[in-house]
């Protein structure tokens, strides 16, 4: 098939912002939709709600088809494709509802205005204009530019790319079924079959808290090794504080969180890491028994969540006989280093994407028929 001609115009030639008022009936139940409550394509609350304890924001239809992008801090990831029957959603005034027109496939267009150079650009926009928050209009998404294929590659490109996303996502899934394996058999070695005659002791007895070190965000290098907060990755630095692989545990701010880094890293100062004194090179135990306990509930400061080491270091524990932790970290170490494999292939395709993306967008690189 000929290849078509690409149109120079402008995205709202293609989009309309909705903003049809839902009108409630007495007593009925609606999902009620905030900014919060959608991220990175996907709508993560369904929870039913009585429509007379909505706030006062709540008033924006919605139809399957629809896209929704926050007007406020552009480049947080709050968007979403709604592609279930929204009869009974609501949205707030602070998200947008558009509607693609017949010209342009709406994947397409999700694609395009979620793009990291189109993000970067509205967010931009955002911190210029005045106001409590960094936020757009929709006169801003209107006037972005765009280069129009026609329908039929326009899908083409979509499948091409959502061949990528698709991939990664299996990959992840994937993953996430790998660690619920190993904490199943953890769970069940340790909790439920625990015997009576393991010893007592304290978390303190298994395990060192070391706090992270502080490093702004404008001494940070931008890449190299993975800089760890309270609610995991947060950047990146050239040089590392730990040798991975480690356990990070949310001091401040988002209390109590483990996270597991396979690779050299560096905890910032919201943060403690993890020294064994079992003499643990994997921390494949320390990692899951760290996450079966309710960090959370020890929450000493009521005005910034806060985990004092202390007290968490005398949390009461059975422990365990040496072999039956290490035959656990063998198991496990066979399921992470598939988990490891995984990670690099997503990587990969996660480049590949992120390079073919633009020039895909752009008409540099066209997809044959």
């Amino acid at each position: 098939m000929r290849m078509g001609e690409w149109k120079e115009s402008k995205l709202g030639e293609y989009v309309d912002s909705i903003s049809e008022t839902y009108k409630f009936k007495p007593y009925e139940q609606v999902v009620f939709l905030n900014t919060s409550d959608i991220l990175l394509g996907r709508v993560i609350n369904h929870e039913l709600q009585d429509s007379a304890g909505l706030p006062g924001q709540a008033k924006k239809k919605i139809k399957n088809g629809d896209f929704l992008f926050s007007e406020i801090r552009p480049a947080n990831g709050r968007y979403a494709m709604i592609d279930f029957n929204a009869e009974n959603y609501v949205v707030s005034t602070k998200l947008m509802v558009l509607r693609c027109n017949d010209k342009i496939d709406r994947n397409f267009f999700k694609i395009f205005l979620t793009s990291k150079e189109r993000l970067e650009y509205l967010q931009m926009i955002a911190e210029d204009r005045s106001g409590t928050f960094p936020q757009i209009t929709f006169d801003h998404i209107y006037n972005l530019d765009i280069s129009l294929p026609p329908l039929f590659e326009q899908k083409a490109i979509v499948s091409v790319l959502s061949s990528l996303d698709d991939k990664i996502d299996l990959l992840q899934r994937q993953n996430k079924t790998l660690e619920a394996m190993a904490e199943t058999l953890f769970r069940q070695w340790f909790v439920e079959k625990a015997q009576e005659d393991w010893e007592e002791g304290t978390l303190g007895d298994l395990i060192e808290l070391v706090y992270g070190k502080g490093l702004k965000r404008s001494e940070r290098a931008g890449v190299g090794y993975p800089v760890v907060g309270s609610s995991g990755i947060v950047g990146f630095h050239s040089n590392y504080l730990v040798q991975g692989p480690g356990i990070v545990i949310g001091r401040k701010g988002t209390l109590g969180k483990t996270i597991y880094i396979e690779d050299n890293f560096y905890p910032i100062d919201t943060t403690y890491y993890v020294k064994s004194r079992i003499n643990s090179n994997s921390l494949f135990f320390e990692y899951f028994l760290l996450k079966n306990i309710n960090f959370e509930e020890m929450n000493t400061d009521s005005a910034v969540p806060g985990l004092n080491r202390n007290i968490a270091l005398s949390v009461e524990l059975t422990i365990p006989p040496t072999e039956l932790i290490k035959k656990f970290s063998e198991f496990t170490k066979q399921v992470f280093e598939k988990r490891s494999n995984n990670k690099s292939q997503i990587r990969i395709l996660e480049k590949l994407r992120d390079t073919l993306l633009p020039k895909l967008m752009s008409g540099e690189v066209r997809v044959a028929y």
